[in-house]
């Protein structure tokens, strides 16, 4: 324990809050963050802000059909929850009544702050309450924003391989740059640092998986300190472990995002209707804070960062938070079983369910945990004998899902589990079975939720981010969706089935063509293959599973491309903008299309993929994986 106990000032307009090794500023009702007092430094958010835009939680809310309101959460009402010298836990309220109604969300927000004595940081939940019988309303997005001050803190880091040297917010003024294809990207002409100048600088191409923001943040070099936001658990995010949002990005800004539609659009905004009783709890997240003597070597903060990631987790869920909302160890329970898949066409034999994910997520259709947000998840991954335990469950009733790597497809135990305090549920061994009819004739893809196997081109030599050059996400540079017109100027991709190879022969994402100046075409893919003879009395199956969807319609066609009614379309689907903001995955579709056996032909066969919607050039799809099953009895060709 550091010898210096925690303590508490409360003033007129700002409560501080000390322990000897930081001192958090608070504004006084309200509960924004004004002040990081550490290191010798005064203040690590950017003082050149007013108070209310250094450090804040935030709504973008708005009524049923209404437009987004976007609200910094204000606290009307200060009170200290906890206080004595090894915690000082404060509370900063802002409650709802129908006076508010069409001005602020109608949710009542308890915004709470802990410091722990011996602790190098702070942490942050807050408790959102929807009353019953209160107004409808959709939520977008909410979030902890951090603005830090740009003439300290130069260098982000998001992963081993995701850290640089960053342009400064005044790069991106009219006069220092260009705007891009969406307001979020620009093109750095004139930068503060010349060695920076031709690259693309853009937030999403900073985003990642939610199961891999557990920390990211900043550096100052004078004096050596390092800002982390640290996210111990999942559990209050929605949308599952793939679900890929902000981290860090020029500011300095740092985010613990807890829901947004980023990669997904309107599907997983969760919608209040009926005047439905609801209440979460988001976080605690971690804000934590080191220093080293020696500048030069920036491996150590980030190092430390990683070890103090590892320890939170390892202590989650907290035992220390005074809100009876936020659950505590002894109070949830575990899930364990085995998952095995069943699919005679690979192995007799029940196949082991190797790095499967698998959850718990409240009850709803196959799937539906992708587009759920309004309860909480938990997951975890099967080991190399297919186990799984899904440890520290809050109480409650849930449906088990999964999806296995290599296999199409979505699990979901049809039986409502409930988890009670101190609950060990054996589930023993569970069997999947993915979509199978008869054996495949040809595949292309690996059935993974990402076109990240695909073919990704080099960026545009104009465009590029050098941290992405030569780096395993090649996918987040931008403007790769104009490369596909570079590579198929007159003519679309054809993709010969056992001559053509998917990682060098399938473009990663099926888009539009540039005509003309902001004109658009659609493009129609098509794959050849060849069948030795066609059964006629057996089914054939086309599986088509696509790993991002933004407003596009897949019409599909057997051997004749004019065909007026298309043999299959999804119609229209997807909102989740991947291709823009260099996801390489959205939200996962799987659609499985009966092949009527008079549109093969014995020989040489042709499937026309038409993406219709051509009103701009983020329409399009990224496909996971595409197989042809052939009838049950039938041998592969």
């Amino acid at each position: 324990m550091a010898p210096v106990g925690v303590s508490i000032r409360v003033q007129d307009d700002h409560v501080v809050i000390d322990n000897g090794i930081l001192q958090l500023t608070l504004s006084n009702p309200e509960g924004l963050i004004t002040g990081v007092r550490y290191n010798g430094v005064d203040n690590l958010l950017e003082v050149l802000n007013k108070e209310g835009n250094r450090g804040y939680w935030d709504v973008v809310w708005s009524e049923p059909q209404g437009s987004g309101i976007f609200d910094v959460i204000q606290g009307t009402h200060f009170e200290i929850i906890h206080e004595d010298e090894n915690q000082v836990e404060v509370s900063f309220t802002r409650n709802w009544d129908p006076s508010l109604r069409g001005k602020l969300v109608p949710l009542n927000i308890d915004k709470r702050f802990i410091m722990l004595r011996g602790r190098s940081g702070f942490y942050t939940y807050a408790i959102y309450e929807h009353r019953e019988g209160w107004p409808d309303f959709d939520l977008a997005e909410t979030r902890v924003a951090f603005k830090l001050r740009k003439d300290k803190f130069r260098y982000m880091a998001i992963a081993d391989n995701r850290q640089r040297f960053m342009p400064m917010p005044d790069d991106r003024m009219p006069d220092r740059s260009q705007k891009l294809a969406y307001p979020e990207a620009v093109l750095l002409t004139n930068p503060v640092n010349p060695d920076i100048k031709g690259e693309v600088d853009d937030k999403y191409q900073y985003s990642s998986e939610d199961k891999d923001i557990k920390v990211h943040g900043w550096m100052s070099f004078d004096p050596p300190i390092g800002f982390w936001q640290i996210t111990p658990s999942d559990e209050f995010r929605g949308g599952g472990p793939i679900k890929q949002d902000l981290t860090s990005h020029v500011g300095p800004t740092t985010l613990a995002m807890f829901l947004s539609a980023h990669y997904s659009g309107e599907d997983i905004v969760p919608k209040f209707r009926n005047g439905e009783y609801w209440k979460k709890v988001f976080g605690p997240v971690f804000i934590y804070l080191n220093s080293t003597v020696d500048g030069t070597d920036r491996g150590l903060l980030w190092d430390d960062a990683k070890l103090q990631t590892l320890t939170q987790v390892e202590s989650w869920p907290y035992g220390f938070p005074v809100s009876e909302d936020f659950q505590k160890r002894d109070q949830r329970g575990c899930v364990t079983g085995r998952l095995l898949v069943r699919d005679k066409f690979i192995d007799g034999k029940d196949i082991i369910g190797n790095a499967a994910f698998v959850g718990l997520a409240l009850p709803g259709e196959v799937g539906s945990w992708q587009r759920e947000f309004k309860g909480y998840q938990f997951w975890t991954r099967a080991d190399d004998k297919g186990i799984f335990t899904v440890t520290n469950v809050r109480t409650g009733d849930y449906n088990i899902y999964a999806w296995v790597p290599g296999f199409i497809g979505d699990y979901k135990l049809d039986v409502t589990i409930t988890i009670t305090s101190g609950s060990q549920i054996n589930l023993g061994d569970l069997v999947y079975k993915p979509p199978r009819d008869g054996p495949t004739l040809w595949e292309i893809g690996i059935p993974d939720r990402s076109a990240a196997e695909f073919f990704i081109p080099e960026p545009n030599p104009i465009y590029v981010n050098r941290l992405y050059a030569n780096h395993p996400d090649r996918f987040r540079q931008y403007g790769l969706w104009e490369r596909y017109a570079d590579l198929y100027p007159n003519s679309d991709l054809i993709y010969s089935v056992g001559e053509s190879d998917y990682r060098k022969d399938w473009f990663f994402a099926h888009v539009t063509r540039k005509t003309k100046e902001n004109s658009y075409q659609a493009t129609t893919w098509q794959i050849k293959f060849r069948l030795g003879s066609v059964h006629r009395t057996g089914a054939y199956k086309l599986r088509l599973a696509l790993a991002s969807a933004t407003l596009s319609e897949l019409q599909v066609r057997f051997n004749d491309a004019m065909v007026n009614a298309p043999h299959f379309t999804t119609k229209l689907i997807g909102r989740d903008n991947s291709i823009a903001r260099h996801g390489i995955h959205g939200l996962y579709w799987l659609f499985n299309i009966d092949v009527q056996n008079a549109w093969l032909i014995r020989g040489d066969n042709t499937i026309y993929l038409t993406q219709t919607r051509s009103a701009s050039p983020f329409h399009g799809i990224m496909y996971d994986y595409i197989r042809m099953e052939g009838p049950p009895g039938q041998a592969m060709h």
